[in-house]
């Protein structure tokens, strides 16, 4: 787990913000931190080339899961990142399943299938492509065909993921998808449990999660250890893991000028997230 807590360091997978200045997330709310676990497939510029690569195969969802698997077995071949990333999820999936047990391997989009499309084929297990509108398609684990598919008969199914926050993916398509298919999600493999209640989500939901890496004080402590970020960073990281909205929402109380500098950015995206906050009165200010 260690390693794999330095690879997300040096990936730069989790990033802290600056002391004083949090990052705007989509839904509009702020964090001291936020993960790109799909940095993990070697580096944050590969990372991004292909998932613009993927979005360029949306519409084609039948030719998709063939062109994604011959990217990622070639990553895995050639990248010691991505290969340690993967086969630590493989080592997890099989000390905590009976691998016999499992029918399929399934991804989610989009960034899912970074890790399981490669989990699939070394498990020799057939594979399910979900997209967010439920469709679903399959190909067996070597990707040689691929077809649309509406019944597994009951079937068990083990989602591979990149991470879980509040597991809305899950809640919102991935869990109907496979009920849809007449399956049972029963086990999750996901490599960055951002504890924020996902986890707990999905264990209610009758799912075994197995996540590699937690981002909790501990994780924090690492960072600050490897002189990553200093005392203030770590003291704002740790009231935000024990209480994420009270923190935040104190933060913004003693600096009222982050909101007002951010309402002035050149940044459309912080501008758009921004208003969210505002229009919404996320923190009740």
């Amino acid at each position: 787990m260690s390693d794999i807590m330095s690879y997300l360091f040096e990936t730069k997978a989790v990033k802290f913000c600056e002391e004083n200045k949090p990052f705007f997330l989509t839904s509009g709310t702020i964090s001291p931190y936020f993960v790109n676990t799909h940095f993990l497939y070697g580096n944050e510029k590969e990372a991004t080339e292909f998932l613009s690569y993927i979005d360029t195969l949306l519409a084609d969802r039948i030719n998709l899961p063939k062109k994604v698997f011959d990217k990622v077995l070639v990553q895995y071949e050639n990248n010691e990142i991505f290969k340690y990333t993967i086969d630590t999820m493989i080592k997890a999936i099989t000390e905590n399943v009976n691998i016999d047990e499992i029918d399929y391997i399934s991804g989610g989009e989009r960034r899912d299938w970074y890790f399981s499309n490669m989990i699939a084929y070394l498990l020799k297990k057939p594979h399910l492509t979900l997209f967010k509108d439920m469709e679903a398609f399959v190909s067996p684990y070597d990707f040689s065909s691929t077809e649309k598919i509406t019944d597994i008969e009951g079937k068990t199914v083990l989602n591979a993921s990149d991470l879980v926050t509040a597991a809305s993916n899950y809640v919102r398509s991935w869990i109907p998808a496979v009920k849809n298919l007449n399956g049972k999600l029963l086990w999750t493999c996901y490599v960055v449990d951002r504890k924020q209640g996902g986890t707990e989500v999905l264990e209610k939901e009758g799912i075994k999660t197995i996540p590699l890496a937690l981002v909790d004080n501990t994780l924090f402590e690492k960072a600050f250890e490897l002189g990553i970020i200093k005392q203030g960073q770590l003291e704002m990281l740790k009231g935000f893991y024990h209480d994420p909205y009270e923190t935040m929402r104190n933060f913004l109380i003693q600096h009222p000028e982050f909101i007002e500098n951010a309402l002035h950015s050149s940044d459309e995206r912080t501008q758009k997230r921004v208003k969210i906050l505002t229009e919404n009165n996320l923190y009740h200010l």
